[in-house]
C-alpha cells in the first residue's frame, strides 16, 4: 500500500472507488491479468497513479502463488567456494527479476532438511549446494522441495544437478606430485559428511591400484582454515613430500602452519589444494590447486531452476551437469629435495 496524504493510507479499494470497478478486478489489473478489458484496465491503473498507489508485494505473492524468489542452502558460507557459487547464482536470478534467500546450515547436518523445507515455503524453488545429509535422507526429502536443484549431489529421481568430477580432479593432483618425484604422499581429508570428501576418498583408492609402490597417507583434516593450521603436526610427522588438501582453505591453513615452523613450501615439503578460490594465487608461494568453474555453476544453477518454475507441473529433466577441474600448476608444488627437512630422500627427518 501507499500513502496518499499523511494520515490515510491509500488501498485496494481506494482505487476501486475511483475507477468504478470492483475490488477483484482491480487485483486482477494489478497482478497482470490480460483477461480484463483493456478500457477498464487502464481506467485502473490511471486510478492507481493518481492515488499514488502500490500493491502489496506480500499480498500479490499470495495471490499470484509465486514469490519470485528462490532459497539456496549451504553447508558453510564463510567458504568463498559457497560464496562464488551464491554470486553466480545471485546475478543470473537477479537478470530475470529473481531474488536469492540464504541458509546456512553450519555444518550441521540435522539442520539442513529444517533449512530446506523452510526456504520451500517461502520461495518458488529450492538450491542445495553440497548437502551433508546422507542419501536415504535425501532421497526421502527431495520430492517435497521441487522445484529443486542439487549441487554436488544427486538422487534416483529426476532432479536436476550439477556436479564436479572430484575423483577425476584429486587424481589429477596426486598424479602431478608423482610426475614431479614424490613417493610420499598424504591426504588431508575433508568433513566426515561431505560427498565430495568421499568421491576424493573413491578417486584415491583408483590412485592406490594404479600406483602400489607410492605411499599414501589419509589424514583427519576438515574445511577451513584452522583445521589445515591444525594439521600442521600431523603432516610433518607423517613423513610426506606432497600434501593434498581437502581444499584451497585447508591448504593455506596448512601453508600458515608449515611457515611458523620453518619449513619452506615447496622446498621442504609441496602443498595442493582444491577449488581455486580467489586468494589461491595470491598465497606466499600461490597455491598449486584444481579449478573448479564455481561462478558457471551457480549461473547454471538459476537456469536448470528457471526451466522448472516456467513449466510448473511438468516433470524436471533429468539432467546431469558434469565438471572436471582444470589443473593449475603454481609454485607450492616441486620436485622433493634430495634431503627433505633434514633427512635422506623421500624420509621423514629424524
Amino acid at each position: 500500500m501507499a500513502r496518499n496524504n499523511a494520515n490515510k493510507r491509500i488501498g485496494i479499494a481506494d482505487v476501486a472507488l475511483k475507477a468504478g470497478v470492483s475490488h477483484a478486478t482491480v487485483s486482477r489489473v494489478m497482478n497482470g491479468n490480460a483477461a480484463v478489458d483493456a478500457g477498464i484496465a487502464e481506467r485502473v491503473r490511471v486510478a492507481a497513479a493518481e492515488l499514488k498507489y502500490q500493491p502489496n508485494p506480500v499480498g500479490r505473492s499470495l495471490a499470484l502463488g509465486k514469490t519470485d524468489t528462490i532459497g539456496i542452502v549451504v553447508p558453510d558460507l564463510a567458504n568463498p567456494t559457497f560464496q562464488a557459487i551464491l554470486r553466480g547464482l545471485s546475478i543470473a536470478a537477479g537478470a530475470d527479476g529473481y531474488r536469492v534467500l540464504i541458509a546456512d546450515s553450519s555444518e550441521v547436518t540435522s539442520e539442513e532438511a529444517i533449512l530446506a523445507g523452510e526456504a520451500r515455503r517461502r520461495c518458488d524453488g529450492v538450491v542445495l549446494c553440497a548437502p551433508r545429509m546422507g542419501d536415504a535422507q535425501l532421497e526421502e526429502l527431495a520430492p517435497s522441495l521441487h522445484p529443486l536443484v542439487l549441487i554436488n549431489r544427486t538422487t534416483v529421481d529426476n532432479t536436476p544437478s550439477l556436479n564436479v568430477d572430484y575423483e577425476q580432479g584429486i587424481q589429477d593432483l596426486a598424479h602431478h606430485l608423482v610426475a614431479l618425484g614424490h613417493k610420499r604422499l598424504a591426504f588431508l581429508a575433508g568433513p566426515e559428511h561431505s560427498a565430495s570428501n568421499r568421491q576424493r576418498l573413491a578417486g584415491l583408492e583408483v590412485f592406490r591400484e594404479q600406483h602400489p609402490a607410492i605411499e599414501l597417507q589419509l589424514l583427519p583434516g576438515g574445511s577451513n582454515f584452522d583445521s589445515g593450521h591444525d594439521s600442521t603436526g600431523l603432516v610433518i610427522a607423517c613423513g610426506a613430500t606432497g600434501i593434498l588438501a581437502f581444499n584451497d582453505l585447508v591448504a593455506m591453513g596448512l601453508l600458515s602452519g608449515l611457515h611458523e615452523r620453518g619449513l619452506r613450501v615447496p622446498d621442504d615439503i609441496s602443498v595442493a589444494g582444491f577449488d581455486d578460490i580467489p586468494f589461491a594465487r595470491y598465497t606466499t608461494p600461490p597455491l598449486t590447486t584444481a579449478a573448479v568453474p564455481i561462478n558457471e555453476i551457480g549461473s547454471l544453477a538459476w537456469r536448470r531452476m528457471r526451466e522448472q518454475i516456467q513449466q510448473p507441473g511438468e516433470a524436471p529433466a533429468p539432467v546431469r551437469d558434469e565438471f572436471r577441474p582444470r589443473m593449475e600448476i603454481r609454485k607450492s608444488t616441486a620436485a622433493p629435495s634430495l634431503s627433505p627437512r633434514g633427512g635422506t630422500p623421500d624420509q621423514p627427518s629424524a
